[in-house]
């Protein structure tokens, strides 16, 4: 009774698990849009969809009946979240503007998906049982989803130095925050330490970009609001010197007609 009443539990708390992980991974979707608008990625970093992109692929791997059974619902958010990051990753190729940038992107992405494919060839082939591939690939899993929690770490250091949140995506920041406790809690039922470390170190630091929006949100306000002054100002001071320029070019049409 115990047994089932805990297996019931882990089912609804992986339900929440997909609906939130659903949440974070369409949380950019604000920011891509804009990226359209302005057909410019500015200063938005490639990094954190990259390492979201091979975290979905290895624990789609984890999650095969052949590698851990029963773990259905890993398998269907994290192949919605590949299918997610494919497009935003092509959205940020195509309006990157630098070709060094697009190298680069194309590079990662084809070194995560051969070492996907070696990974399963190698797993598949060298060990025989559901154990020993569970052991595998869930060290694998733990390093890359460390790895995407912490991709942000970069936007965190210039938030510090600019004192400007402005290019750190405030519902990514929370979206990966509740993500990594939904799945510390799943993990916990039973215990599956490949889960429960990685995520646990994810709610770290999504708690520490959450604490830095506290720390830096006013003076982002400032800033923007400076910025807009300033273009404001450059506009109006740009619209009398072509007045002016327009006035004296007719006062010397005028001087030649005489």
């Amino acid at each position: 009774m115990v047994v089932a009443h805990l297996n019931l539990l882990r089912k609804i708390v992986g339900i929440i698990g997909n609906f939130i992980a659903l949440c974070l991974f369409l949380s950019p979707t604000p920011t891509f849009v804009r990226i359209v608008k302005k057909k410019s990625v500015e200063e938005y970093s490639p990094i954190p969809y990259l390492a979201t992109l091979i975290n979905c692929l290895v624990w789609v791997l984890y999650g095969l009946p052949t590698v851990h059974p029963d773990s259905t619902l890993v398998i269907t958010i994290n192949g919605t979240g590949i299918l997610i990051e494919i497009v935003f990753l092509t959205i940020f190729f195509v309006y990157c503007g630098r070709q060094k940038q697009r190298l680069i992107i194309s590079a990662v992405i084809a070194g995560e998906t051969a070492f996907i494919a070696i990974l399963a060839v190698l797993v598949f082939t060298l060990q025989h049982t559901t154990e020993k591939r569970t052991m595998s690939v869930g060290i694998v899993c733990c390093v890359f989803n460390v790895m995407m929690y912490a991709s942000p770490l970069s936007v965190m250091k210039m938030v510090i130095k600019t004192k400007s949140v402005e290019f750190m995506p405030f519902w990514l920041s929370v979206a990966g925050f509740l993500n990594a406790g939904v799945w510390t809690i799943y993990a916990l039922m039973p215990f599956d330490p490949f889960m429960a470390i990685p995520n646990g170190i994810g709610s770290l630091f999504g708690l520490a970009q959450l604490i830095l929006y506290g720390a830096y949100y006013k003076s982002t306000k400032k800033i923007m609001a400076e910025r807009q002054k300033q273009l404001g100002y450059i506009g109006l001071s740009s619209a009398i010197a072509h007045t002016e320029s327009e006035k004296i070019a007719n006062t010397n049409q005028e001087l030649n007609n005489v």
